[in-house]
C-alpha cells in the first residue's frame, strides 16, 4: 500500500470512531493517574474470548468488585472465582486467569510484564491476546488480529476471495499501524469492525482460520458447566451426579474437569478443585 491508500483507510476507521465508537467501555478507563491498569485489561481481554461485549461488561465489573487486583486474585481460592465467573461459559478461562495473577506475583513480583513475548508466557494468553494486552494496557505497536479486526481488513482489502490467511491479514495490520497511538487505533478498528459485522455480516467465514461454534443446547459445553455450577453449591457423590445428569458423555466431562484441575475427587465425593 502506498502513503495515500493508508492515509485514506485511517481515515475511514478513525471517522467511524469518532461518531459511533464505543468511548463508554469500562475497560477503556484511565486510572486516577491517567494510566491503565494492565491487571483490568487481562481481565478484560481474556472475558471477552469467545463472548460477547454486552455479556461481559456486567460481569466485569463484578469480578473487579470482589478481586479488585492481581494479589486478590492470586491469593483467592479457584472456587471463589469460578463461582463470580459464573455465567460466562469456557470456564477454563477462570483457571487461566487466576493461573496467570498467580504467576505475575510469584515470578514477576506482581509487576505486569509489557512485552507480548513475556506476556505471553502467561497460562491463557496466545500471541493475540498479548498483544492486545501489550496494546492497550503500554500503548506498544504490538501486532494482533481478533474477529473484528480480520473483518475490517477483510471487508477493505480482500472483498470477494476465500480461504484468506492471517499472515495476508497480518501483513496489513502492520503495514497501517498507527504506531504513535497504538491504543486508540485498535479501539477504532474493533469498534469499526464490530460495526461491519453487523451490516455486511461475518466476513470471518471467508478466512481461512473461521470454524463455526457449535450449538451450545445440548453440547458437551452446556453438560461441563451445569456440572461445574453444580459443584460450586456442594460436593456430589458420583452416583448423585448420574442421578442429576442422566448423559452418557457425563463420565468423560468429569474426567476432563478433573485432568484440566477444575474439579477433583477426595474419597468418594467429587468437588471444586
Amino acid at each position: 500500500m502506498n502513503a495515500r491508500e493508508i492515509a485514506e483507510f485511517r481515515n475511514v476507521v478513525r471517522d467511524f470512531y469518532r461518531e459511533h465508537g464505543r468511548h463508554g467501555l469500562p475497560w477503556r478507563r484511565t486510572e486516577a493517574g491517567g494510566k491503565f491498569d494492565p491487571y483490568k485489561i487481562l481481565v478484560s481481554e481474556i472475558m471477552l474470548q469467545q463472548t460477547q461485549v454486552g455479556r461481559v461488561i456486567p460481569k466485569y465489573g463484578e469480578f473487579l468488585a470482589r478481586f479488585p487486583d492481581v494479589e486478590g486474585l492470586a491469593g483467592a481460592p479457584l472456587g471463589e472465582v469460578l463461582a463470580i465467573w459464573n455465567g460466562l461459559g469456557y470456564n477454563r478461562r477462570a483457571k487461566f486467569l487466576w493461573q496467570a495473577a498467580s504467576k505475575i506475583v510469584a515470578d514477576y513480583g506482581g509487576e505486569f510484564p509489557y512485552e507480548a513475548n513475556e506476556l505471553q508466557k502467561l497460562p491463557g494468553v496466545g500471541p493475540n491476546t498479548a498483544g492486545a494486552i501489550a496494546a492497550y494496557a503500554f500503548n506498544r505497536p504490538e501486532i494482533f488480529i481478533e474477529t473484528n479486526i480480520r473483518t475490517v481488513f477483510i471487508h477493505h482489502f480482500f472483498r470477494d476471495q476465500k480461504g484468506i490467511p492471517d499472515a495476508a491479514i497480518g501483513k496489513l495490520v502492520d503495514e497501517t499501524l498507527d504506531r504513535t497511538d497504538p491504543r486508540v487505533w485498535f479501539w477504532a478498528l474493533m469498534d469499526y469492525g464490530s460495526h461491519l459485522k453487523q451490516t455486511v455480516g461475518n466476513l470471518n467465514r471467508t478466512s481461512k482460520s473461521y470454524a463455526k461454534q457449535s450449538r451450545f443446547a445440548g453440547s458437551r459445553r452446556q453438560l461441563r458447566g451445569a456440572v461445574i455450577r453444580a459443584l460450586l453449591k456442594r460436593p456430589y457423590l458420583q452416583s448423585e451426579l448420574v442421578a442429576k445428569f442422566p448423559d452418557e458423555r457425563l463420565d468423560g466431562v468429569l474426567g476432563e474437569l478433573a485432568a484440566e484441575e477444575l474439579i477433583g475427587k477426595t474419597g468418594k465425593y467429587f468437588s471444586i478443585s
